[in-house]
């Protein structure tokens, strides 16, 4: 299993260009909100757990395995997003404005890896969508 200092060296790779370095320090955290609040949008449930909630946990399981450090960052970043998926009011009104951060923050994902002239990570093993929220964030792991 790689450590996370080898997940942010890989990720890194393919991220070196400053304008690609701010574009994702904006779009990340947007395209994590949205999927966040996709996840809570699931209408199923497994008894008293919806069935979003059990893929966040099993999300936040995987970044244990990195570190206290990188699941206490990743925790805090969902508590961010719970606050600001609750406070965007009602369930029916959620869909709409998250399908289009969604889809403005990846079209911005891309622009910068065209700006940067490398393929995105994830093409090459789809844990890397898991290792940018906290790449964005890892000056606070020191």
């Amino acid at each position: 299993m790689k450590t996370l200092e080898q997940w942010f060296a890989e990720y890194g790779e393919s991220h070196q260009n400053r304008t690609n370095q701010a574009i994702h320090k904006v779009c990340v955290p947007l395209i994590f909100f949205s999927v966040v609040g996709f996840l809570l949008l699931i209408p199923y449930s497994l008894g008293p757990i919806r069935a979003g909630e059990l893929i966040i946990a099993l999300a936040l399981g995987w970044y244990l395995t990195l570190g206290p450090k990188a699941f206490v960052l990743m925790f805090a970043q969902l508590l961010v997003c719970y606050a600001a998926f609750y406070a965007m009011g009602h369930v029916a009104y959620q869909l709409i404005p998250l399908l289009v951060i969604f889809v403005l923050a990846w079209i911005g994902q891309f622009v910068g890896h065209q700006i940067e002239g490398k393929k995105p990570s994830f093409f090459k093993d789809l844990q890397f969508l898991l290792i940018g929220p906290l790449w964005v964030l890892k000056g606070l792991l020191k």
